[in-house]
Parts: C-alpha cells; structure tokens; sequence
C-alpha cells in the first residue's frame, strides 16, 4: 500500500513537472509573439521577411539577409561536421579498443562543456587570421563562423550516434557474421542502416545548437548584414542581431528584435518539421515492427 502511495506521488509529480514545463514554454512564445505584434502591424509581416535592408535608423527592418546568413552558416557547419562525426561514431562504437574508447569519450564529453565564448576567441584569434592567410577574404564570415559551429557540433552527433549504434540488437550483428559477411561489410549494410533514425536524430539536435548558436558566432562571422556571393563573404545571423541591438534598441526597433526572434522560432520549426519528416521516412521496417 506505501510502496503504490509512493509511486502514484511519483507519478503525480513526473505529470505535474511535465505540464509545468509545457505552460513556461508557452508564456515565453506568447511574450515573444505579443512584443513583435507592432513591427508586423506597422512594417508588414512580408515586408519583415522579405525585406533586404536591415537600418532602423532609416525605419528599414528587412531581415531576410539575416535569414540567408543564418542558413548558410546552419548547413555549412552541418556539411563539415556529419561526415567526420558519424565516422567517428562507427569507429567509437565497433572498431576502437576499449582502452580508447575510454580516452575518447571523456574528450568527446570535455568538447560539449566548453562555453562558447572559448570557441569564439579560438576562432578570432586562430581561424580568422589562419582564414585570411591560406584562403582569403577578411576571415570574417561564413567559413570560419561554419568551422566553429562544426567544432562546437560536433559531440552532439558524436554521442547520439554512437549510442544509436549500440543500441541495434547484437542479433542483427551475430546474423550477418554466421552469413559470412566481414565486419565492415557488417557495419555497412547491418548496422549503420538499423541505427539510421537515431543518427538522424541527433543531426536534428546538431542543427538546432547549430541555428540557435550566438555569442560565437558574433564574434567570427563579420555581422554584416548582406547576401552573400562566398562562404568567405561576412554575414549576420538571425541570433547576432538580437544580441548586438537589444542592449539600446526602443519603440519600433526593439519590437522588430523580437520580431527576429520570431522569424527565428518559424525557422527553427519548419527544418525541425522537414528533418522530423525525413527521420521518420528513414525508418526501417525489421520483422514487422519499426527500429
């Protein structure tokens, strides 16, 4: 009778938690949605978006060239981080030794906890000035704010990949090798297949620390507001112009910040849609039931 007390309290207060959470998530996209209400009573809520000029000294709030910058830098990361994060995964979870694995989890784990302002004076201090040298441009752009986040990504996908990979049935492993296929071949057509959905999942999660990314990116990415002809032109993001005009923005203009934030949590939203799409697309239907 305790013992079924305690655990409906539990219960209880697990539900309670959870709804909880949910109302605070609310009442902050409703304070968002309700202070950018004037920008897009005044501007036009196309206008907003679709606007090229961004010059609230001039009563211009177009931030369509924050959106292109902010994508650029979003899939660029997400293009240099995938491949050598999955490998890094497959190789952490079927082929390193144990000895390794115990000296490249905690390493991995260190990546994740690093604050991002460290990241940001790596990039302004090493990767811009290594940028400009070999390559070219100021070194103020979408390259070296893309090689960054690709860094700071990194252990996101790393974990959840690896996990995903250990979390496919030995069964399916111990099968294909009584077959007589070699372990990469194992790997290849038995393994990463089965542990799809879960690396997909945590590109998903990669993109969102991705976009969401501020302070390191203002401080290599060039904040200017333009569309650009190269991933070595400078370019401002969504989350930079929130930051960099707050502190002193009023009226009009501290409205069309958080209209930014707005037009950020649709982003947000619509490639978590099409990346939720394609993840469950990518499920795989073993002996009648989904991994």
């Amino acid at each position: 009778m305790i013992s079924r007390t305690r655990e409906m309290l539990i219960e209880k207060g697990l539900f309670l938690t959870a709804i909880f959470s949910i109302i605070i998530i609310l009442l902050i996209v409703l304070f968002i949605f309700r202070e950018a209400i004037p920008i897009f009573q005044d501007y036009g809520f196309i206008h907003f978006i679709f606007g090229w000029e961004w010059a609230p000294s001039d009563g211009e709030y177009g931030v369509f060239t924050m959106i292109v910058g902010s994508l650029c830098i979003t899939f660029l990361s997400l293009a240099i981080a995938v491949p050598f994060s999955f490998l890094c995964a497959i190789f952490m979870a079927e082929i390193a030794p144990q000895f390794m694995r115990r000296i490249l989890k905690p390493v991995i784990e260190t990546l994740a906890a690093i604050p991002s302002v460290v990241y940001g004076f790596f990039g302004l201090i090493v990767l811009v000035p290594l940028v400009r040298t070999h390559i070219g441009g100021t070194g103020f752009g979408i390259l070296t704010a893309s090689l960054i986040l690709a860094i700071m990504i990194m252990p996101t996908i790393i974990s959840v990949s690896e996990d995903a990979i250990k979390s496919v049935p030995l069964e399916y492993k111990e099968a294909s090798l009584a077959l007589g296929a070699t372990h990469w071949q194992t790997i290849r057509y038995v393994i990463v297949p089965a542990a799809i959905p879960g690396i997909i999942t945590s590109i998903i999660l990669a993109m969102g620390r991705a976009i969401g990314e501020t302070l390191a990116v203002i401080m290599v990415a060039g904040n200017v507001a333009q569309i650009p002809s190269s991933i070595l032109d400078p370019v401002r993001a969504l989350t930079s112009n929130i930051a960099l005009e707050m502190g002193y923005a009023t009226g009009l203009h501290y409205s069309a910040l958080f209209g930014t934030a707005v037009i950020l949590f649709i982003v947000i939203m619509i490639l978590l849609v099409i990346a939720n799409y394609f993840h469950y697309k990518k499920k795989i239907v073993v002996g009648g039931g989904y991994l």
